[in-house]
């Protein structure tokens, strides 16, 4: 994320946006210093302006440095759609990357997205798959939440899942949202977080 000064935050927005060929609306910025001047003489405003694809490549060379000092080589692919920020890794043994029950992408996908939400002073939504992993595992989450949710409809007994990650956790909720009778809750804390699948009159 860089600094810029001009003489008003309007014009130093105005000149970001044209070097960069956006709209100024495309850009998010930090007010870091304002000096009124004297007189309306030497006045200015400081500000740390950024847009989707300073983050993109952050993330790019965040990863490929985190790689490269574990002297691992893998294929680092970063996407923004939707105001979200996807990343595909792909390497000789993708297995490594993943870990157990996908342990190892998930403290990666923490690393990673408190190091760009700490550099830019913002929050962002950063999902990492790895070769098609998160898909796949998505797609086999909500398969077993729809199977769980009809066994409640019929016993109209509630039913605890494991404990999940967040994003997996919010594919079950999604799964469910038109399952007639069905109302979905988390709770817990951190990694013992796990989803309810309740039936409702």
């Amino acid at each position: 994320m860089k600094s810029y000064t001009a003489k008003t935050l309007e014009e130093l927005l105005q000149t970001v946006a044209k070097q960069k060929g956006l709209e100024v609306s495309e850009l998010t910025h930090f007010v870091t210093e304002e000096k009124s001047g004297f007189l309306g003489f030497g006045a200015s405003v400081t500000a740390d302006v950024y847009a989707y694809d300073d983050v993109v490549n952050f993330i790019q060379v965040y990863l490929e440095n985190f790689f490269n000092n574990l002297e691992i080589e893998v294929d680092v692919t970063v996407k923004y759609e939707n105001n979200n920020y996807y990343v595909d890794l792909n390497a000789d043994n993708n297995a490594i990357l993943i870990g157990k029950n996908g342990q190892s992408l998930q403290g990666l996908n923490f690393l990673t997205r408190s190091a760009v939400n700490a550099h830019f002073k913002n929050r962002f939504y950063i999902m990492i798959d790895i070769n098609g992993y998160k898909q796949d595992r998505y797609a086999k989450v909500k398969s077993m939440a729809r199977r769980i949710a009809k066994s409640v409809q019929r016993s109209r007994i509630s039913a605890t899942l494991d404990p999940m990650p967040n994003d997996e956790r919010k594919a079950v909720h999604q799964a469910l949202t038109d399952f007639d009778h069905i109302k979905t809750e988390s709770e817990g804390e951190g990694p013992y977080r796990k989803v309810i699948i309740k039936y409702v009159k």
